[in-house]
């Protein structure tokens, strides 16, 4: 990469501040930055670094001091941030290009225009891979499903059969879209599977990060919503339809028929039970359980999840209460009450 800070300015939309001529070459973090790099301030806590850091240039919010350093400054930083970094991505990633010769294509399916597909991918028949799409080494695309444009798909990814993926779709190493869903029943003393013969659908710009699972349908459909982002090692139980640009972060565990409103964040560790319907905008902080039906813009936390500001008050007692209960022997025993 090889800018100017005013090239940099009018790619972010942001506004120029010093010498628009600063030649910047890469991107680093405030303490690693060298002159060549340009680096920014996300968080309020990192403002001190702005006096020691040696960047040649800063991407700031409006109303930061600079110390005389050319700066970018814009409304909102990581944003900023990221379409700098995204030069850096297409400048230093490879793709694969091209069909490997040891992949294995059925007759029946459907390439795109510029679909690349790496060394010992399976294509299953009847599968449909739209334009431009990449696909990288030992993934298995199963039998009707189908993928949209753009889409890139890092190895060791299964999407098994019948599962239908948007446009600009990313899956990082490992993810298993369109596995069985947790369906038994007990009969005559045996645990009885319950064939899980619906698939699954997910939106445009979804991306999932590595080692996470969505299970296909008993019946019917599992929806990931347009614009949602999974994290790690995420578990998304059959029949779970999630809304818009949903947040899910890792090690959380959605169970079977959960409908997730638009832009619910669920936070590192969530679990939501079965059946529930969480409403559009709900938070739920770390290690939080959802065991009931939450309303719209709730922002909840606990197990069982409650209202923030109500389950705060409760771990600011439960801190309190050995020196509470050391008092209360106390008493007793001024009382001449047997302890």
């Amino acid at each position: 990469m090889r800018l100017t800070l005013s090239q940099i300015a009018e790619l972010t939309g942001g506004t120029l501040r010093g010498d628009g001529s600063t030649v910047i070459q890469g991107a680093a973090g405030l303490g690693e930055a060298t002159e060549k790099d340009i680096s920014f301030l996300g968080n309020p806590k990192y403002a001190a670094q702005l006096q020691t850091t040696r960047a040649g240039a800063l991407l700031v919010p409006p109303d930061t001091d600079t110390f005389g350093r050319p700066a970018v400054v814009h409304k909102n930083p990581p944003y900023g941030w990221a379409r700098v970094l995204e030069l850096l991505e297409k400048e230093r990633q490879r793709h694969p290009s091209g069909i490997h010769p040891t992949a294995v294509i059925a007759k029946t399916a459907v390439l795109g225009r510029d679909v690349a597909i790496g060394a010992y991918s399976v294509i299953d028949e009847n599968a449909v891979i739209g334009d431009e799409t990449v696909i990288y080494p030992h993934c298995f695309i199963g039998a009707d499903t189908r993928i949209g444009k753009n889409g890139l798909i890092y190895p060791h990814v299964t999407l098994r059969e019948r599962v239908i993926v948007g446009d600009r779709c990313v899956f990082q190493p490992g993810v298993v879209i369109g596995g069985d869903g947790y369906g038994f029943t007990l009969h005559q003393g045996r645990h009885y599977k319950i064939p899980q013969v619906g698939g699954v659908e997910i939106g445009d710009d979804v991306e999932i990060q590595a080692n996470t699972t969505i299970d296909r349908a008993a019946t019917g459909m599992t929806r990931i919503g347009r614009g949602t982002k999974i994290d790690n090692l995420v578990q998304i139980a059959h029949n779970v339809e999630t809304g818009e640009n949903c947040l899910i972060v890792a090690l959380t565990g959605v169970a079977g028929s959960v409908k997730l409103g638009n832009y619910v964040t669920l936070a590192a560790q969530v679990g939501v039970a079965g059946h529930l319907t969480v409403g559009d905008g709900v938070i739920c902080g770390g290690k939080g359980g959802i065991t009931h039906n939450t309303k719209p813009n709730e922002v909840v936390w606990g197990l069982p999840a409650r209202p923030i500001k109500e389950e705060l008050k409760i771990q600011a007692a439960l801190q309190r209460l050995p020196k509470i209960l050391e008092e209360w022997k106390k008493l007793k025993k001024k009382m001449g009450i047997e302890i």
